[in-house]
């Protein structure tokens, strides 16, 4: 493959001499948004790691928020490749006899897919579409009646689906959704409210998408006619058929609609599986059930397999759309490649043995709860992040570590410098990837000086107090100053 730095091109055979903007730093952190609050940074060229441009706290535990995406996603790339697919494999528990009857069940055995019926990954397929292979590979092999039932194995994974550290008031929203060994959908459902064009009135719910068996919602959301942003939250936990909704959203003439995380999508799966079949005169005496412990397949009959985009094209939504469901996937993907079953537990001590085995960071240096940055609580030095970035520049699969982290204009990670870079002409060698949460904004990623040498940078601030993007606009000027380094 060509490499890929259009500027960086003496990245294996010149050491740049560090040109030290320190005071430059310092005295960009004197702004009054960062009072009462901690700040670390580092930048080091990549070809000489030894030598800081400039470095600011670089071993305080700060926390990372979705920068944390780097280490898991170069942990899942040097771990499987770029090239490698997840399987989802449709089994059934016998032949159908003469007449077509299947006398057992159908099994979908979930193997960890996280892009299955979800649209958001290049080759990815709906929902809809997956369920009609399933059901096609189903008449293909004869079958016209199921007498048992159709499970939705999810034995591959075990303990908690969603971090215990996450906060409360995200749990029932897309962007906290279950994982699952059988995602579907991206483990999400979409809410539509009726219009509303009047400000300060209760938003009633119209339908959802998809219609979920069993969900009751119970809306307490208000409109606002002064605010145009989603400001509706969703309280549900894992399995929890009754949500209900608060917060506010824009005073509409057409409807609205939310994101929220599907209480069990396993079984959901097997459900639509179930429908389908019974769409297609293909009758099912059984119900759609989810299994915990997986059954002897090497006793059945392989329906189909389905397979996931390619992991390369997989944490481009990771890292360049922080999608918080794929990245806790890939973490416990981990602990599967590893021979163990698929736990938060598993996969966050797989992430260790990667940071420390290639000396990234030290038990100390990071503190890890989820493979997503969503918890408060993870704790890392800008250095981890910074010694990770170093890194991958040495690894063969490099180019899509790259090329899957934001540019400023391609309005990816959330448009963390949407204000960046006026001409244009550098933005395409800018690479970041972004992190924000309550009192937290971080940035990390890969710059060129002006002579081409590639720098890594990592930017840390905790405990804000404004929500502004004050300090984001620092980081900027520190990153465009960047860009002017190298004697």
């Amino acid at each position: 493959m060509k490499y890929i730095f259009p500027l960086f091109l003496s990245f294996l055979t010149v050491t740049a001499p560090a040109q030290n903007i320190q005071p430059f730093v310092n005295t960009r952190l004197e702004n009054s948004v960062l009072d009462g609050a901690w700040w670390g940074g580092l930048a080091i060229y990549t070809n000489n790691p030894q030598e800081e441009i400039f470095s600011v706290n670089p071993d305080l535990r700060l926390t990372p928020a979705s920068t944390l995406k780097l280490l898991t996603t170069a942990a899942a790339l040097e771990t499987f490749g770029p090239h490698h697919r997840f399987k989802t494999r449709l089994y059934a528990s016998s032949l159908p006899d003469e007449k077509g009857i299947l006398k057992g069940d159908l099994y979908l055995q979930g193997g960890g897919d996280p892009t299955l019926g979800s649209k958001r990954v290049t080759g990815a397929e709906t929902w809809q579409a997956v369920v009609s292979k399933w059901t096609k590979a189903v008449k293909k092999a004869g079958i016209k009646q199921v007498e048992g039932n159709i499970y939705a194995d999810v034995s591959a994974f075990e303990g908690p689906s969603i971090a215990p550290k996450v906060n409360w008031e995200n749990i029932g929203n897309y962007y906290a959704a279950p994982v699952s060994p059988l995602c579907f959908n991206d483990n999400s459902f979409k809410i539509f409210f009726k219009p509303q064009p009047l400000g300060a009135k209760r938003a009633e719910v119209s339908y959802t998408d998809p219609e979920i068996a069993q969900l009751k919602l119970k809306s307490f959301v208000t409109t606002d006619a002064k605010n145009k942003r989603d400001n509706a939250y969703v309280y549900g936990a894992p399995k929890q058929y009754e949500m209900e909704i608060y917060g506010t959203i824009p005073t509409n003439f057409t409807g609205f609609s939310i994101q929220a995380a599907m209480p069990d999508p396993a079984l959901f799966a097997a459900q639509s599986l179930h429908n389908a079949l019974r769409e297609e005169g293909i009758a099912v005496g059984g119900h759609a059930k989810t299994l915990s412990d997986a059954p002897d397949y090497t006793r059945m009959t392989l329906l189909h397999t389905y397979q996931s985009p390619e992991l390369k094209d997989i944490i481009v939504i990771v890292n360049k759309r922080s999608f918080n469901l794929y990245a806790e996937m890939l973490l416990r993907q981990l602990a599967l490649q590893a021979g163990k079953k698929g736990s938060l537990q598993n996969g966050l001590e797989e992430l260790k043995k990667f940071l420390q085995k290639n000396k990234l960071a030290t038990s100390s240096d990071a503190v890890i709860y989820d493979g997503s940055g969503l918890s408060r609580d993870n704790m890392l030095t800008p250095r981890v992040l910074v010694n990770t970035l170093s890194f991958m520049t040495q690894s063969p699969h490099f180019a899509y570590y790259y090329q899957s982290l934001a540019t400023p204009d391609d309005r990816g990670d959330l448009l963390l410098l949407r204000y960046f870079l006026k001409p244009k002409h550098q933005v395409q060698d800018v690479r970041i990837k972004g992190g924000t949460i309550d009192g937290v904004k971080a940035v990390a990623g890969y710059v060129p000086d002006k002579n081409g040498n590639p720098i890594a940078f990592a930017m840390m601030a905790n405990n804000l107090a404004s929500k502004d993007e004050t300090l984001l606009r620092i980081h900027e000027d520190i990153i465009k100053q960047l860009l002017q380094t190298g004697q």
